[in-house]
Protein backbone atom coordinates (compact mmCIF):
# COMPACT_ATOMS: atom_id res chain seq x y z
CA UNK A 1 0.00 0.00 0.00
CA UNK A 2 3.15 2.37 1.08
CA UNK A 3 4.75 1.47 -2.57
CA UNK A 4 1.58 2.48 -4.60
CA UNK A 5 0.98 5.71 -2.43
CA UNK A 6 4.64 6.77 -3.33
CA UNK A 7 3.88 6.15 -6.62
CA UNK A 8 1.06 8.08 -6.82
CA UNK A 9 2.50 10.83 -4.66
CA UNK A 10 5.47 11.26 -7.66
CA UNK A 11 3.37 11.26 -10.34
CA UNK A 12 0.04 12.88 -9.26
CA UNK A 13 -1.09 13.77 -13.14
CA UNK A 14 0.11 9.94 -15.28
CA UNK A 15 -1.94 7.89 -12.77
CA UNK A 16 -4.55 7.19 -10.62
CA UNK A 17 -6.02 4.38 -7.78
CA UNK A 18 -9.13 2.00 -7.70
CA UNK A 19 -11.08 2.44 -4.69
CA UNK A 20 -11.00 -0.23 -2.53
CA UNK A 21 -7.90 -2.40 -4.64
CA UNK A 22 -4.53 -2.21 -5.02
CA UNK A 23 -4.74 -1.16 -8.31
CA UNK A 24 -2.80 1.54 -10.49
CA UNK A 25 -4.65 3.05 -13.31
CA UNK A 26 -4.11 5.10 -16.04
CA UNK A 27 -5.02 8.87 -15.75
CA UNK A 28 -6.98 9.38 -17.11
CA UNK A 29 -8.57 5.85 -18.97
CA UNK A 30 -7.90 5.95 -22.79
CA UNK A 31 -11.66 5.38 -23.63
CA UNK A 32 -10.63 6.49 -27.18
CA UNK A 33 -8.73 3.38 -27.42
CA UNK A 34 -9.89 0.14 -28.51
CA UNK A 35 -8.25 -1.95 -26.64
CA UNK A 36 -6.63 -1.21 -22.97
CA UNK A 37 -3.82 -3.37 -21.50
CA UNK A 38 -3.57 -5.16 -18.18
CA UNK A 39 -0.68 -6.75 -16.11
CA UNK A 40 0.02 -7.66 -12.78
CA UNK A 41 1.78 -9.77 -10.07
CA UNK A 42 3.22 -9.81 -7.14
CA UNK A 43 4.86 -6.99 -5.43
CA UNK A 44 8.88 -6.54 -4.82
CA UNK A 45 9.75 -6.38 -8.52
CA UNK A 46 9.28 -2.33 -8.79
CA UNK A 47 9.11 -0.53 -11.20
CA UNK A 48 7.21 -3.67 -12.39
CA UNK A 49 4.24 -3.37 -12.67
CA UNK A 50 3.14 0.07 -11.47
CA UNK A 51 5.76 1.72 -13.19
CA UNK A 52 4.43 0.72 -16.52
CA UNK A 53 1.23 2.00 -16.46
CA UNK A 54 0.52 5.16 -18.67
CA UNK A 55 -0.31 6.12 -22.55
CA UNK A 56 1.38 3.71 -25.00
CA UNK A 57 2.07 1.02 -22.38
CA UNK A 58 -0.06 -0.61 -20.06
CA UNK A 59 -3.62 0.63 -18.64
CA UNK A 60 -3.96 -0.91 -15.37
CA UNK A 61 -1.35 -2.74 -13.35
CA UNK A 62 -2.74 -5.12 -10.62
CA UNK A 63 -0.34 -5.39 -7.43
CA UNK A 64 -0.39 -8.63 -5.32
CA UNK A 65 1.57 -9.25 -2.35
CA UNK A 66 5.20 -9.81 -1.52
CA UNK A 67 6.27 -12.31 -4.45
CA UNK A 68 2.38 -13.34 -4.15
CA UNK A 69 -0.30 -13.15 -6.95
CA UNK A 70 -3.36 -10.68 -6.34
CA UNK A 71 -6.37 -11.49 -6.43
CA UNK A 72 -9.22 -12.54 -8.72
CA UNK A 73 -11.21 -10.20 -6.90
CA UNK A 74 -9.07 -7.33 -7.78
CA UNK A 75 -8.05 -8.04 -11.09
CA UNK A 76 -11.68 -8.75 -12.00
CA UNK A 77 -12.51 -5.27 -10.71
CA UNK A 78 -9.30 -3.58 -12.96
CA UNK A 79 -11.00 -5.34 -15.65
CA UNK A 80 -14.19 -3.72 -14.89
CA UNK A 81 -12.60 -0.92 -14.36
CA UNK A 82 -11.33 -0.23 -17.99
CA UNK A 83 -13.18 -2.49 -20.13
CA UNK A 84 -16.92 -1.43 -20.76
CA UNK A 85 -19.71 -4.36 -21.84
CA UNK A 86 -19.44 -5.31 -25.23
CA UNK A 87 -23.40 -5.34 -26.69
CA UNK A 88 -22.18 -7.21 -30.39
CA UNK A 89 -19.06 -8.90 -29.15
CA UNK A 90 -17.57 -7.50 -32.36
CA UNK A 91 -14.08 -7.27 -32.91
CA UNK A 92 -14.27 -3.20 -33.73
CA UNK A 93 -16.13 -2.88 -29.48
CA UNK A 94 -11.95 -3.68 -28.75
CA UNK A 95 -11.77 -5.59 -25.34
CA UNK A 96 -8.93 -6.02 -22.98
CA UNK A 97 -5.65 -7.67 -23.38
CA UNK A 98 -4.38 -9.30 -20.00
CA UNK A 99 -0.81 -10.10 -19.94
CA UNK A 100 0.33 -12.76 -17.66
CA UNK A 101 3.76 -13.87 -16.46
CA UNK A 102 4.40 -17.72 -16.02
CA UNK A 103 3.86 -18.55 -13.09
CA UNK A 104 0.49 -21.18 -11.54
CA UNK A 105 -1.04 -18.35 -9.13
CA UNK A 106 -0.75 -15.80 -11.88
CA UNK A 107 -1.77 -17.80 -14.29
CA UNK A 108 -5.24 -19.27 -12.58
CA UNK A 109 -5.97 -16.19 -10.71
CA UNK A 110 -5.94 -13.86 -14.08
CA UNK A 111 -7.31 -16.75 -16.05
CA UNK A 112 -10.64 -17.38 -13.10
CA UNK A 113 -10.79 -13.01 -13.87
CA UNK A 114 -10.92 -13.19 -16.94
CA UNK A 115 -12.95 -16.00 -17.59
CA UNK A 116 -15.71 -14.00 -15.12
CA UNK A 117 -15.21 -10.96 -17.29
CA UNK A 118 -15.89 -12.37 -20.18
CA UNK A 119 -18.97 -14.11 -18.89
CA UNK A 120 -20.39 -10.72 -18.02
CA UNK A 121 -20.22 -9.62 -21.80
CA UNK A 122 -16.36 -7.90 -21.27
CA UNK A 123 -14.13 -8.82 -23.82
CA UNK A 124 -10.92 -10.34 -22.73
CA UNK A 125 -8.29 -12.54 -24.16
CA UNK A 126 -5.20 -13.26 -21.98
CA UNK A 127 -1.46 -13.52 -23.59
CA UNK A 128 1.11 -15.39 -20.73
CA UNK A 129 5.04 -14.50 -21.36
CA UNK A 130 7.84 -16.65 -20.83
CA UNK A 131 11.13 -15.94 -21.90
CA UNK A 132 13.31 -17.13 -18.87
CA UNK A 133 16.02 -20.04 -20.34
CA UNK A 134 17.27 -20.89 -17.26
CA UNK A 135 15.65 -24.50 -17.39
CA UNK A 136 15.94 -26.81 -20.90
CA UNK A 137 13.15 -27.12 -22.78
CA UNK A 138 12.99 -30.97 -21.42
CA UNK A 139 12.79 -30.02 -18.09
CA UNK A 140 10.27 -27.86 -18.04
CA UNK A 141 7.62 -29.28 -20.63
CA UNK A 142 4.09 -28.75 -18.59
CA UNK A 143 4.96 -25.90 -17.10
CA UNK A 144 6.82 -23.93 -19.50
CA UNK A 145 9.47 -20.96 -19.08
CA UNK A 146 9.05 -18.31 -16.44
CA UNK A 147 8.09 -14.86 -17.28
CA UNK A 148 11.25 -12.39 -16.54
CA UNK A 149 11.70 -8.85 -17.34
CA UNK A 150 11.74 -9.55 -21.05
CA UNK A 151 8.14 -8.73 -20.61
CA UNK A 152 8.72 -5.03 -20.20
CA UNK A 153 9.16 -5.79 -24.23
CA UNK A 154 5.92 -7.33 -24.54
CA UNK A 155 4.46 -4.83 -22.54
CA UNK A 156 6.27 -1.94 -24.33
CA UNK A 157 5.13 -3.17 -28.02
CA UNK A 158 1.61 -4.36 -27.21
CA UNK A 159 0.72 -1.10 -25.53
CA UNK A 160 2.16 0.79 -28.35
CA UNK A 161 0.05 -1.65 -31.29
CA UNK A 162 -3.09 -0.76 -28.92
CA UNK A 163 -2.67 3.11 -28.89
CA UNK A 164 -2.30 2.41 -32.70
CA UNK A 165 -5.96 1.21 -32.99
CA UNK A 166 -5.34 -2.61 -33.41
CA UNK A 167 -7.91 -4.87 -32.94
CA UNK A 168 -7.51 -6.86 -29.32
CA UNK A 169 -7.19 -10.02 -31.84
CA UNK A 170 -4.14 -7.74 -33.47
CA UNK A 171 -2.75 -6.98 -30.55
CA UNK A 172 -2.95 -10.43 -29.01
CA UNK A 173 -1.59 -11.76 -32.62
CA UNK A 174 1.03 -8.85 -31.73
CA UNK A 175 1.92 -10.14 -27.74
CA UNK A 176 3.01 -13.67 -29.09
CA UNK A 177 4.75 -12.76 -31.85
CA UNK A 178 6.94 -10.42 -29.57
CA UNK A 179 6.85 -13.42 -26.53
CA UNK A 180 8.13 -16.29 -28.72
CA UNK A 181 11.35 -13.81 -29.94
CA UNK A 182 12.15 -13.30 -26.70
CA UNK A 183 14.90 -15.15 -24.24
CA UNK A 184 16.22 -13.93 -20.86
CA UNK A 185 18.78 -14.79 -18.11
CA UNK A 186 19.80 -13.98 -14.72
CA UNK A 187 22.95 -14.06 -12.86
CA UNK A 188 22.69 -13.37 -8.77
CA UNK A 189 25.85 -12.81 -6.81
CA UNK A 190 23.84 -12.49 -3.78
CA UNK A 191 20.15 -13.79 -3.24
CA UNK A 192 17.23 -12.08 -1.95
CA UNK A 193 16.03 -11.40 1.44
CA UNK A 194 12.92 -10.79 1.89
CA UNK A 195 11.66 -7.15 4.03
CA UNK A 196 10.88 -8.59 7.77
CA UNK A 197 13.22 -12.10 7.39
CA UNK A 198 14.65 -12.15 10.60
CA UNK A 199 17.93 -13.91 8.74
CA UNK A 200 19.57 -12.28 5.67
CA UNK A 201 19.62 -15.47 2.86
CA UNK A 202 22.96 -16.83 2.64
CA UNK A 203 22.96 -19.22 0.20
CA UNK A 204 25.22 -17.33 -1.81
CA UNK A 205 28.18 -16.70 0.69
CA UNK A 206 31.51 -17.43 0.00
CA UNK A 207 31.54 -16.24 -3.05
CA UNK A 208 29.53 -18.13 -5.43
CA UNK A 209 27.02 -17.02 -7.79
CA UNK A 210 23.93 -18.70 -9.01
CA UNK A 211 23.11 -18.39 -13.03
CA UNK A 212 19.99 -18.67 -14.00
CA UNK A 213 18.42 -17.33 -10.45
CA UNK A 214 14.52 -16.88 -10.55
CA UNK A 215 13.27 -13.51 -10.07
CA UNK A 216 11.80 -15.09 -6.38
CA UNK A 217 14.95 -16.66 -5.99
CA UNK A 218 14.19 -20.22 -7.32
CA UNK A 219 17.39 -21.92 -8.30
CA UNK A 220 18.62 -21.35 -11.72
CA UNK A 221 20.99 -23.68 -13.67
CA UNK A 222 23.96 -24.07 -11.32
CA UNK A 223 26.36 -21.93 -8.89
CA UNK A 224 29.16 -21.21 -9.31
CA UNK A 225 32.65 -19.41 -8.20
CA UNK A 226 32.91 -15.66 -8.63
CA UNK A 227 33.90 -15.21 -12.52
CA UNK A 228 34.01 -11.66 -14.51
CA UNK A 229 31.58 -9.53 -16.37
CA UNK A 230 33.25 -11.08 -19.15
CA UNK A 231 32.73 -14.35 -18.15
CA UNK A 232 28.87 -13.62 -17.52
CA UNK A 233 28.59 -12.03 -20.66
CA UNK A 234 29.43 -15.18 -22.50
CA UNK A 235 27.37 -17.47 -20.15
CA UNK A 236 24.02 -15.14 -20.87
CA UNK A 237 24.31 -14.96 -24.51
CA UNK A 238 25.65 -18.25 -24.88
CA UNK A 239 22.65 -19.94 -23.15
CA UNK A 240 19.74 -17.69 -24.80
CA UNK A 241 21.78 -18.31 -27.98
CA UNK A 242 21.80 -21.67 -27.42
CA UNK A 243 18.05 -21.67 -26.12
CA UNK A 244 16.86 -20.47 -29.20
CA UNK A 245 13.30 -19.39 -29.90
CA UNK A 246 10.04 -21.60 -30.78
CA UNK A 247 7.38 -19.87 -33.15
CA UNK A 248 4.39 -19.34 -31.70
CA UNK A 249 3.29 -21.07 -35.11
CA UNK A 250 4.73 -23.81 -34.87
CA UNK A 251 7.73 -25.90 -32.78
CA UNK A 252 11.09 -24.93 -35.02
CA UNK A 253 14.25 -23.76 -33.08
CA UNK A 254 15.30 -21.21 -34.46
CA UNK A 255 18.01 -18.42 -33.74
CA UNK A 256 19.68 -15.42 -34.28
CA UNK A 257 21.18 -14.98 -37.50
CA UNK A 258 24.06 -12.58 -38.58
CA UNK A 259 22.72 -9.02 -40.06
CA UNK A 260 19.67 -9.10 -37.79
CA UNK A 261 18.25 -6.66 -35.61
CA UNK A 262 18.51 -7.46 -32.16
CA UNK A 263 16.98 -5.41 -28.66
CA UNK A 264 18.80 -6.27 -25.68
CA UNK A 265 17.46 -5.09 -21.98
CA UNK A 266 20.33 -5.56 -19.28
CA UNK A 267 18.24 -5.00 -16.23
CA UNK A 268 18.97 -4.72 -12.37
CA UNK A 269 17.73 -7.12 -10.38
CA UNK A 270 18.03 -4.85 -7.16
CA UNK A 271 20.90 -3.89 -6.20
CA UNK A 272 23.27 -4.09 -8.85
CA UNK A 273 24.92 -0.41 -9.28
CA UNK A 274 24.88 1.48 -12.78
CA UNK A 275 28.87 0.77 -12.69
CA UNK A 276 28.66 -2.58 -13.05
CA UNK A 277 25.30 -2.69 -15.25
CA UNK A 278 27.55 -0.59 -18.23
CA UNK A 279 30.77 -2.94 -17.63
CA UNK A 280 28.04 -5.72 -18.17
CA UNK A 281 26.28 -4.08 -21.44
CA UNK A 282 29.63 -2.87 -22.65
CA UNK A 283 31.04 -7.19 -22.63
CA UNK A 284 27.43 -8.63 -23.54
CA UNK A 285 27.15 -5.89 -27.11
CA UNK A 286 30.91 -6.58 -27.71
CA UNK A 287 30.79 -10.77 -27.24
CA UNK A 288 26.92 -10.69 -29.70
CA UNK A 289 28.13 -8.21 -32.10
CA UNK A 290 31.09 -10.35 -32.38
CA UNK A 291 30.04 -14.37 -32.08
CA UNK A 292 26.56 -13.76 -33.80
CA UNK A 293 27.37 -10.94 -36.31
CA UNK A 294 24.12 -9.10 -35.36
CA UNK A 295 23.28 -5.65 -35.12
CA UNK A 296 22.58 -4.80 -31.36
CA UNK A 297 19.98 -1.61 -32.98
CA UNK A 298 18.35 -0.64 -29.45
CA UNK A 299 20.04 -1.26 -25.74
CA UNK A 300 18.29 -0.92 -22.54
CA UNK A 301 20.25 -0.81 -19.65
CA UNK A 302 18.65 0.01 -16.07
CA UNK A 303 15.91 -1.12 -13.39
CA UNK A 304 12.94 -2.38 -15.07
CA UNK A 305 11.82 -5.91 -13.02
CA UNK A 306 13.69 -6.43 -9.54
CA UNK A 307 13.99 -9.21 -7.07
CA UNK A 308 13.93 -6.62 -3.72
CA UNK A 309 17.29 -6.00 -2.95
CA UNK A 310 19.25 -9.40 -5.43
CA UNK A 311 23.00 -8.13 -6.23
CA UNK A 312 22.44 -9.17 -10.06
CA UNK A 313 21.32 -8.41 -13.01
CA UNK A 314 19.47 -9.94 -16.30
CA UNK A 315 20.05 -10.04 -20.50
CA UNK A 316 16.64 -10.45 -22.52
CA UNK A 317 17.57 -10.24 -26.34
CA UNK A 318 14.23 -9.07 -28.42
CA UNK A 319 15.01 -10.88 -32.14
CA UNK A 320 12.17 -10.13 -34.15
CA UNK A 321 11.82 -12.37 -37.26
CA UNK A 322 12.77 -10.63 -40.00
CA UNK A 323 8.88 -10.10 -41.71
CA UNK A 324 7.56 -8.52 -38.59
CA UNK A 325 10.60 -6.89 -37.79
CA UNK A 326 10.20 -3.44 -38.87
CA UNK A 327 6.43 -3.38 -37.48
CA UNK A 328 7.32 -4.25 -34.14
CA UNK A 329 10.70 -1.97 -33.73
CA UNK A 330 8.68 0.99 -34.41
CA UNK A 331 6.02 -0.19 -31.80
CA UNK A 332 9.09 -0.12 -29.58
CA UNK A 333 10.26 3.37 -30.43
CA UNK A 334 6.77 4.97 -29.98
CA UNK A 335 6.09 7.18 -27.45
CA UNK A 336 4.98 6.50 -23.96
CA UNK A 337 4.59 8.61 -20.82
CA UNK A 338 4.95 5.63 -18.35
CA UNK A 339 7.23 7.26 -15.37
CA UNK A 340 9.28 3.90 -15.62
CA UNK A 341 10.00 4.38 -19.72
CA UNK A 342 13.11 5.67 -20.76
CA UNK A 343 13.29 6.27 -24.44
CA UNK A 344 16.52 4.42 -25.82
CA UNK A 345 18.84 5.34 -28.28
CA UNK A 346 18.17 3.42 -31.36
CA UNK A 347 21.53 2.75 -33.74
CA UNK A 348 21.18 2.92 -37.22
CA UNK A 349 20.95 -0.75 -38.97
CA UNK A 350 22.61 0.75 -42.01
CA UNK A 351 25.91 2.60 -39.58
CA UNK A 352 29.03 0.25 -40.14
CA UNK A 353 30.30 1.72 -36.51
CA UNK A 354 28.25 3.25 -33.21
CA UNK A 355 29.30 7.23 -33.65
CA UNK A 356 29.82 7.64 -30.27
CA UNK A 357 32.95 5.25 -30.28
CA UNK A 358 34.45 7.71 -32.75
CA UNK A 359 36.61 10.17 -30.20
CA UNK A 360 36.39 14.22 -30.52
CA UNK A 361 40.12 14.89 -31.83
CA UNK A 362 41.40 16.04 -28.98
CA UNK A 363 42.79 19.99 -28.82
CA UNK A 364 46.58 20.10 -29.59
CA UNK A 365 48.72 21.69 -26.80
CA UNK A 366 50.18 24.03 -29.40
CA UNK A 367 46.73 25.64 -29.89
CA UNK A 368 46.58 26.58 -26.32
CA UNK A 369 50.05 28.44 -26.13
CA UNK A 370 49.09 32.32 -25.55
CA UNK A 371 52.03 32.61 -27.91
CA UNK A 372 54.87 31.25 -29.77
CA UNK A 373 57.95 31.27 -27.36
CA UNK A 374 59.29 34.17 -29.52
CA UNK A 375 56.61 36.47 -29.62
CA UNK A 376 56.24 35.81 -25.71
CA UNK A 377 60.13 37.46 -25.25
CA UNK A 378 58.45 40.63 -26.76
CA UNK A 379 55.92 40.99 -23.89
CA UNK A 380 56.45 44.19 -22.30
CA UNK A 381 57.24 43.84 -19.46
CA UNK A 382 58.12 47.32 -17.26
CA UNK A 383 59.84 45.21 -14.17
CA UNK A 384 63.09 46.11 -14.04
CA UNK A 385 65.45 42.98 -14.68
CA UNK A 386 62.32 40.60 -14.17
CA UNK A 387 63.95 37.78 -15.85
CA UNK A 388 66.82 37.82 -13.39
CA UNK A 389 64.66 38.37 -10.48
CA UNK A 390 62.53 35.80 -11.36
CA UNK A 391 65.39 33.34 -11.95
CA UNK A 392 66.55 34.28 -8.58
CA UNK A 393 63.09 34.10 -6.55
CA UNK A 394 62.17 30.82 -8.26
CA UNK A 395 65.26 29.22 -7.16
CA UNK A 396 65.52 30.39 -3.45
CA UNK A 397 62.04 29.01 -3.01
CA UNK A 398 62.44 25.94 -4.27
CA UNK A 399 65.57 25.51 -2.10
CA UNK A 400 63.51 26.49 0.89
CA UNK A 401 61.29 23.81 0.29
CA UNK A 402 64.38 21.07 -0.31
CA UNK A 403 65.87 22.10 2.94
CA UNK A 404 62.29 23.01 5.06
CA UNK A 405 61.31 18.90 3.51
CA UNK A 406 61.88 17.12 6.47
CA UNK A 407 60.34 18.92 8.93
CA UNK A 408 57.37 19.41 6.51
CA UNK A 409 57.23 16.01 6.33
CA UNK A 410 57.49 15.70 10.75
CA UNK A 411 54.32 17.96 10.69
CA UNK A 412 52.39 16.05 7.99
CA UNK A 413 52.86 12.98 9.97
CA UNK A 414 51.15 14.23 13.09
CA UNK A 415 48.00 16.32 11.84
CA UNK A 416 48.53 14.49 8.04
CA UNK A 417 49.13 11.33 6.14
CA UNK A 418 52.94 12.21 6.04
CA UNK A 419 53.58 13.04 2.49
CA UNK A 420 53.37 16.89 2.22
CA UNK A 421 57.06 17.02 2.79
CA UNK A 422 57.63 15.15 0.13
CA UNK A 423 54.99 15.82 -2.25
CA UNK A 424 56.64 19.52 -1.74
CA UNK A 425 59.97 18.18 -2.74
CA UNK A 426 59.06 16.74 -5.97
CA UNK A 427 57.49 19.92 -7.38
CA UNK A 428 60.83 21.90 -6.05
CA UNK A 429 63.16 19.65 -7.69
CA UNK A 430 61.16 19.45 -11.43
CA UNK A 431 60.76 23.37 -11.10
CA UNK A 432 64.86 23.42 -10.45
CA UNK A 433 65.24 21.07 -13.13
CA UNK A 434 63.28 22.91 -15.65
CA UNK A 435 64.91 26.07 -14.35
CA UNK A 436 68.50 24.97 -15.12
CA UNK A 437 67.05 23.64 -18.60
CA UNK A 438 65.85 26.76 -19.47
CA UNK A 439 62.49 25.76 -19.95
CA UNK A 440 60.66 28.31 -17.86
CA UNK A 441 59.91 30.97 -19.76
CA UNK A 442 61.11 34.03 -17.45
CA UNK A 443 61.32 37.08 -19.86
CA UNK A 444 57.43 36.90 -19.47
CA UNK A 445 54.98 36.34 -16.98
CA UNK A 446 52.56 35.11 -18.57
CA UNK A 447 54.35 32.23 -19.26
CA UNK A 448 56.22 31.72 -16.44
CA UNK A 449 53.29 31.19 -14.43
CA UNK A 450 51.78 29.07 -16.75
CA UNK A 451 55.24 26.78 -17.12
CA UNK A 452 55.05 27.06 -13.24
CA UNK A 453 51.81 25.18 -13.53
CA UNK A 454 52.78 22.70 -16.01
CA UNK A 455 56.06 21.71 -13.72
CA UNK A 456 53.74 21.15 -10.76
CA UNK A 457 51.05 19.80 -12.61
CA UNK A 458 53.70 16.64 -13.96
CA UNK A 459 55.01 16.36 -10.73
CA UNK A 460 53.32 16.87 -7.24
CA UNK A 461 49.83 15.59 -7.17
CA UNK A 462 47.35 15.81 -4.08
CA UNK A 463 45.46 18.55 -2.95
CA UNK A 464 48.53 21.08 -2.49
CA UNK A 465 49.58 20.45 -5.83
CA UNK A 466 46.54 21.05 -7.50
CA UNK A 467 46.00 24.00 -5.33
CA UNK A 468 49.62 25.81 -5.79
CA UNK A 469 48.83 24.86 -9.88
CA UNK A 470 45.48 26.50 -9.77
CA UNK A 471 46.80 29.92 -8.30
CA UNK A 472 49.59 29.91 -11.24
CA UNK A 473 47.17 29.32 -13.98
CA UNK A 474 45.04 32.01 -12.50
CA UNK A 475 47.56 34.00 -12.26
CA UNK A 476 48.90 33.70 -15.91
CA UNK A 477 45.02 33.86 -17.04
CA UNK A 478 45.04 37.16 -14.98
CA UNK A 479 48.64 38.97 -16.51
CA UNK A 480 47.20 37.80 -19.89
CA UNK A 481 43.97 40.03 -19.13
CA UNK A 482 45.92 42.91 -17.96
CA UNK A 483 48.51 42.57 -21.01
CA UNK A 484 45.54 42.68 -23.39
CA UNK A 485 43.87 45.89 -21.73
CA UNK A 486 47.00 48.40 -21.45
CA UNK A 487 49.41 46.44 -23.52
CA UNK A 488 51.96 46.22 -20.71
CA UNK A 489 52.75 44.71 -17.52
CA UNK A 490 53.52 46.47 -13.77
CA UNK A 491 54.47 45.50 -10.91
CA UNK A 492 51.17 46.10 -9.55
CA UNK A 493 49.47 43.35 -12.00
CA UNK A 494 52.03 40.72 -10.62
CA UNK A 495 49.82 41.66 -6.99
CA UNK A 496 46.42 41.89 -8.45
CA UNK A 497 47.29 38.24 -10.18
CA UNK A 498 48.70 36.53 -6.95
CA UNK A 499 45.62 37.67 -5.15
CA UNK A 500 43.29 36.37 -7.83
CA UNK A 501 45.28 33.15 -7.76
CA UNK A 502 45.29 33.02 -4.36
CA UNK A 503 40.73 33.95 -4.04
CA UNK A 504 40.62 31.18 -7.04
CA UNK A 505 42.10 28.19 -5.12
CA UNK A 506 40.15 29.38 -2.03
CA UNK A 507 36.79 29.54 -3.92
CA UNK A 508 37.54 26.05 -5.71
CA UNK A 509 39.24 24.20 -2.50
CA UNK A 510 36.52 25.41 -0.21
CA UNK A 511 38.84 26.42 2.66
CA UNK A 512 39.15 30.04 4.32
CA UNK A 513 41.09 31.60 7.05
CA UNK A 514 40.10 29.54 10.32
CA UNK A 515 40.11 26.49 8.16
CA UNK A 516 43.72 24.85 8.75
CA UNK A 517 45.15 24.80 5.97
CA UNK A 518 47.57 26.54 3.47
CA UNK A 519 44.92 29.33 3.23
CA UNK A 520 46.02 29.92 6.78
CA UNK A 521 48.74 31.99 5.23
CA UNK A 522 48.47 32.44 1.29
CA UNK A 523 44.66 34.70 2.27
CA UNK A 524 46.62 36.86 4.71
CA UNK A 525 49.42 37.40 2.04
CA UNK A 526 47.07 38.40 -0.64
CA UNK A 527 45.16 40.47 1.52
CA UNK A 528 48.78 42.66 1.85
CA UNK A 529 49.68 41.80 -1.58
CA UNK A 530 52.18 44.66 -3.09
CA UNK A 531 54.88 44.48 -0.42
CA UNK A 532 56.68 41.12 -0.51
CA UNK A 533 57.75 41.28 2.85
CA UNK A 534 54.31 42.06 4.52
CA UNK A 535 53.61 39.31 2.72
CA UNK A 536 56.15 37.28 4.10
CA UNK A 537 55.14 38.36 7.52
CA UNK A 538 51.70 37.84 7.34
CA UNK A 539 51.98 34.34 5.83
CA UNK A 540 54.15 33.54 8.81
CA UNK A 541 51.87 34.62 10.83
CA UNK A 542 48.62 33.31 9.63
CA UNK A 543 50.70 29.70 9.49
CA UNK A 544 51.71 29.52 13.00
CA UNK A 545 48.68 30.51 14.13
CA UNK A 546 47.28 27.08 12.69
CA UNK A 547 49.19 25.38 15.66
CA UNK A 548 46.90 27.13 17.99
CA UNK A 549 43.63 25.59 16.01
CA UNK A 550 42.36 22.95 18.11
CA UNK A 551 39.66 21.98 15.06
CA UNK A 552 40.71 21.79 11.15
CA UNK A 553 37.32 22.95 8.83
CA UNK A 554 39.19 21.04 5.55
CA UNK A 555 42.11 18.62 4.68
CA UNK A 556 42.72 15.45 6.17
CA UNK A 557 43.64 17.24 9.36
CA UNK A 558 39.48 17.59 10.10
CA UNK A 559 39.59 14.02 10.84
CA UNK A 560 41.82 13.78 14.28
CA UNK A 561 41.28 15.27 17.56
CA UNK A 562 42.20 18.26 19.47
CA UNK A 563 45.02 16.52 21.52
CA UNK A 564 46.35 15.72 18.11
CA UNK A 565 46.07 19.25 16.24
CA UNK A 566 47.37 21.59 19.09
CA UNK A 567 50.50 22.73 18.71
CA UNK A 568 51.38 21.52 15.11
CA UNK A 569 51.32 23.64 12.69
CA UNK A 570 49.74 22.87 9.57
CA UNK A 571 52.41 21.91 6.91
CA UNK A 572 50.89 23.33 3.83
CA UNK A 573 50.21 26.63 5.37
CA UNK A 574 54.55 26.28 6.65
CA UNK A 575 55.61 25.76 2.93
CA UNK A 576 53.69 28.70 2.03
CA UNK A 577 55.65 30.88 4.48
CA UNK A 578 58.99 29.16 3.48
CA UNK A 579 57.96 30.08 -0.50
CA UNK A 580 57.30 33.34 0.69
CA UNK A 581 60.05 33.93 2.77
CA UNK A 582 62.46 32.77 0.48
CA UNK A 583 61.09 35.08 -2.29
CA UNK A 584 60.55 38.06 -0.35
CA UNK A 585 64.47 37.58 0.42
CA UNK A 586 65.35 36.75 -2.79
CA UNK A 587 64.17 39.38 -4.33
CA UNK A 588 65.05 41.96 -1.69
CA UNK A 589 69.09 40.62 -2.34
CA UNK A 590 68.65 41.13 -6.22
CA UNK A 591 67.95 44.41 -5.89
CA UNK A 592 70.56 45.62 -4.00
Amino acid sequence: NEVIEGLLLTYPNKLQRLAGHDVVLANPIPNHQKVRLLTGGGSGHEPCFGGWVGKGMLTAAVCGGIFASPSVKSILAAIRAITPVSDSNSADDGGCLILVLNYTGDRLNFGMACELANAEGRRCKMVIVSDDCAIGRDGRRHTGARGVAGCVLVLKIAGAAAAAGKSLEQVAEVAKRVTSRIGSLGVALDAVTLPGATKINARLDGGKIEIGLGVHGEAGIRQSTMITATEIAKEMVDTIYDFGYKDHNNDNIIRIQPGQNVAIVVNNLGGASCFELFILARDIIQYMEAKIGCNITRSFVGTYMTSFNMHGASLSIFSPDRGSSPELLNFLDAETDAPAWSKVDVLSSEAFTRPSLIPFPEVAVSELKQSPPEESNLDYVLIPNFCKLASFAINAACQAIIEGESKLTEWDTIVGDGDCGFTMLRGAKEIQKRLEQGSLGVSSPVQLFSDLADAISASMGGTSGILFELILRKMSSSLTNAKKAGGVIYASALSSAFVEGVHAASFYGGATVGCRTMMDALLPAADVAGSLQEMALAAEKGAESTAQMNHALAGRSSYLNEETLMNTPDPGAKAVDLILKAVSEAVGNGLI
